[in-house]
């Protein structure tokens, strides 16, 4: 079996994609126009700077050519502070795919715009990171935990490594930082906002087999963790959810369609407990389940096909929507499933994205090809019929199979 991969969509220079950090200085002697010309023509320079920094991020490749000082301005830290302080960050997208290098790539939807994000300052750089959780909270995006191991056959008995490192990243520096580590280093576990702290619980590390019932509370006004009351039992591969205020900890049970208990905690109280309730599940974890605008909670089943269902506020009860379609590659006359998607929600709309499909080459003895996507599909679940649009698709070094992926909504401050 051989692979191949579409070309996905390559911005078009370095004025597209993000600046490595927000500390780019340029002399004065090098601007076109004097210093003292106004950055808007008719405008004072604070109520341009207003205008400006409300445009989103994915614009600023473009507006860097308007001329020297307006690209010094974008790329400086008056301007992204100002962004920072306004709560002006935009709605983005973030996205890890197999074999990027643990490079993550950001989408813009306002500018309909993908970027390469700098890279992560990890200890690992030349590993596969697997297991991690990933959150936004405060305008920031946070990767936390996870596993590194070998990426390829060079160290084949490699012993992976659980971590407990959790890095932020900031849209409105474009920088990565290291913040608090967790207290317990952990994969393949639950994490869920709630009332803006990141809740973590289960998972398996190198010294727990049989999973893990530690669980803790990462406050990011105050960069510190906190342990919480351990689970009933513990647990490993498994998802959050923030639901009605509190933080669900759901298991992917294998072999079984349905969880009929959910492990609860409950913030206001401090307490866990077991509910009864009902959930469909993904073979594929990192699909997970998304909240809606409005509290609508929509989720993808892929036993036996890629069902979107959604979840009635009041009743509860589950209601199939429609099912992912198949992609149509140009060289190839079947429609061809995907597999190894990514589930994302933003506002009222869902992404797919990227994954891989199997494309039968009848030439020769016939072989089975792997062709690793970079498209994005979106839909809103809640507007019947499901009516799909394919958007720009990710950038390189984005396709095929979808390690994370998380959605962030402008929060003022």
């Amino acid at each position: 079996m051989q692979a191949s991969h579409q070309q996905p969509f390559e911005p078009s220079g370095f004025l597209d994609r993000f600046p490595v950090s927000g500390n780019f200085e340029l002399l004065e002697s090098d601007l076109i126009n004097p210093i003292d010309q106004p950055l808007i023509p008719g405008l004072p320079d604070d109520l341009a700077l207003r205008c400006l920094a409300m445009i989103s991020h994915g614009y600023h490749g473009i507006l860097e050519t308007v001329s020297r000082r307006w690209r010094k301005l974008f790329r400086s830290a008056e301007y992204s502070n100002y962004k920072a302080r306004e709560g002006w960050s935009g709605n983005w997208l973030f996205v890890l795919t197999g074999g990027s290098e643990n490079q993550w790539v950001a989408y813009d939807p306002e500018a309909v715009r993908w970027h390469p994000l700098p890279r992560i300052p990890t200890s690992h750089p030349d590993q596969e990171h697997l297991g991690f959780s990933c959150a936004c909270v405060l305008n920031k995006f946070f990767l936390i935990g996870g596993t590194y191991g070998a990426r390829d056959l060079v160290f084949p008995h490699q012993r992976a490594l659980t971590t407990n490192e959790v890095f932020e990243f900031d849209p409105f520096r474009k920088e990565w930082r290291n913040v608090a580590s967790m207290r317990t280093p952990r994969s393949h576990f639950a994490c869920s906002v709630v009332s803006g702290k990141v809740y973590v619980a289960g998972g398996r590390n190198t010294s727990s087999g049989g999973g893990i019932a530690l669980a803790e509370v990462y406050n990011p006004l105050t960069d510190k963790w906190e342990d919480l009351p351990p689970l009933p039992s513990p647990q490993m591969d498994c998802i959050g959810l923030p639901y009605d205020g509190k933080f669900y900890v759901l298991t992917d049970l294998v072999g079984l369609l349905e969880q009929e208990t959910s492990v609860v905690f409950d913030p206001s109280d401090g307490t866990w407990l077991s509910v009864d309730d009902t959930w469909p599940f993904s073979r594929a974890m990192h699909l997970g389940i998304q909240v809606l605008d409005g509290g609508h909670i929509c989720t993808v089943v892929d036993w036996g096909g890629s069902s979107i269902k959604t979840r009635d506020v009041d009743s509860r009860e589950w209601h199939h929507r429609g099912l992912i379609p198949p992609v149509i590659l140009p060289d190839h006359p079947r429609p061809l499933e995907v597999f190894d998607y990514g589930f994302v929600a933003l506002r009222n709309e869902i992404y797919v994205l990227g994954g891989r499909v199997l494309r039968w080459e009848e030439s020769g003895t016939g072989k089975f090809n792997i062709v690793k996507l970079s498209t994005v599909r979106v839909c809103n679940p809640l507007s019947l019929p499901l009516r799909w649009r394919e958007i720009r698709p990710m950038c390189e070094p984005a396709f095929g199979s979808i390690l994370g992926c998380a959605s962030m909504e402008t929060r003022s401050l």
